[in-house]
């Protein structure tokens, strides 16, 4: 085991943990932070879904000892009152059915509205087209995309 100290939604934590230990279990497991989910574990449907400095990443997959000085940040640090524009937007657009998917598509699409504020259809179906919605939801979750780029500068 190692001690990995890891910034996380600007807080400083530590970790014990053996180094290939990935991301995922280490937030869920060893920091309480459980909104990101496990979907598959072969980073292929996007339920774990963080961002490290600012890009869109699969936790799952990534090695705790691949942060290094990374700022990681999860859906509970998206924003301190769940009022980011795509939080706000999917609740107005009524995206959620079972939910279990949400978190990871949410942070796919908070980093595709901050690399390209304005996307066109074909950058968000694209954008979003690593992320699993076994409910189907993904006209909604377009919509909820195209809104929160409505209300963005």
């Amino acid at each position: 085991m190692a001690l990995f100290k890891l910034n996380v939604n600007k807080r400083a934590y530590q970790a014990d943990v053996e180094g290939d230990t990935p991301l995922l279990w280490v937030l869920r497991d060893s920091l309480g932070l459980v909104g990101t989910k496990y979907g598959c574990g072969i980073a292929q449907c996007g339920a774990c879904t963080v961002h490290l400095d600012g890009k869109a990443v699969r936790s799952c997959v990534l090695p705790v000892s691949a942060i290094g000085t990374g700022k990681v940040t999860t859906i509970e640090g998206l924003s301190e009152k769940g009022d980011h524009p795509v939080q706000k937007a999917w609740d107005e657009v009524d995206v959620a059915q079972c939910g279990y998917c949400q978190a990871g598509q949410i942070m796919t699409a908070a980093a595709l509205l901050k690399e390209k504020p304005k996307p066109t259809e074909d950058e968000i179906v694209s954008g979003m087209s690593g992320n699993v919605c076994r409910c189907g939801t993904y006209h909604r979750i377009r919509e909820a995309v195209k809104v929160a780029a409505s209300k963005t500068n």
